[in-house]
């Protein structure tokens, strides 16, 4: 089914805005990668084969993209590395907010993302 051309470019907005952020997020540690990745590569998908082909054919990014599409697998590498980083990411805004319930309602939302993360399959 083809979609209007007005859904596509905004499927296609969304696709690059994500992809951006997902960049963004390699250096960031409070803004996560992958799942902004997989984000872009879902919109992609249904706006820009062109995008969603250079998606899945990236050395760095496809690997994670086909895995997830397959069967909704998470590498070990990738959870022990969102763990890391929402570590430091929680760590930091105790150390840095002084409104606790902030913090409180951040760390539950880390703690909930982890649980779900640490329950994908892995291969």
């Amino acid at each position: 089914m083809q979609l209007p051309a007005a859904a596509r470019w905004c499927l296609l907005a969304l696709a690059v805005v994500s992809l951006v952020l997902g960049i963004v997020g390699i250096f960031l540690p409070v803004l996560p990668t992958v799942p902004f990745l997989l984000l872009a590569a879902w919109a992609a998908g249904h706006s820009s084969p062109r995008l969603s082909h250079w998606l899945e054919s990236h050395p760095r990014f496809g690997p994670q993209i086909m895995d997830w599409r397959r069967a909704g697998v998470v590498r070990r590498r990738a959870k022990w590395s969102a763990t890391l980083l929402m570590s430091i990411s929680a760590a930091s805004t105790v150390w840095l907010m002084h409104a606790h319930w902030a913090t409180l309602v951040m760390a539950a939302m880390m703690a909930c993302v982890l649980l779900w993360l640490w329950q994908r399959p892995e291969q």
